[in-house]
């Protein structure tokens, strides 16, 4: 028996809901992270602490500088997840980009943007 070189259409659609749900929630954490970013000041009318306080606004600035790091990880997450999206429409999905061989199903529903095998990424170190 031959070894398979693609994973079939039936199942590139079932790693492709996999990849627009976590692309949506992705999505959503994304935007409220953005949203945090750019009210993270607090001062509109539901805030009441006085803004005087010189380690609360340290703290906050912190706060925002780890809130930009968490966005832009976030629209890196995106990013490969819009990547495998378009590697399931060319039918290249799920194929290492190392071996040539099939990641495992299991690989890809964990990590759904894995574009290496555990064995080539082990390879890399």
């Amino acid at each position: 028996m031959t070894e398979k070189t693609r994973y079939t259409d039936t199942e590139l659609e079932e790693f492709r809901q996999i990849i627009k749900e976590k692309l949506a929630k992705a999505q959503k954490d994304y935007e409220q992270l953005r949203d945090g970013l750019n009210n993270s000041d607090g001062n509109d009318v539901t805030d009441t602490s006085p803004t005087f306080k010189v380690l609360e606004e340290g703290a906050a600035t912190l706060s925002k500088e780890e809130a930009g790091q968490l966005a832009q990880r976030q629209m890196k997450f995106i990013q490969h997840l819009q990547a495998a999206l378009v590697r399931i429409e060319n039918k290249t999905y799920g194929i290492c980009r190392e071996t040539g061989k099939l990641i495992p199903k299991e690989r890809l529903r964990a990590v759904p943007h894995a574009t290496l095998s555990i064995e080539a990424k082990k390879d890399k170190k």
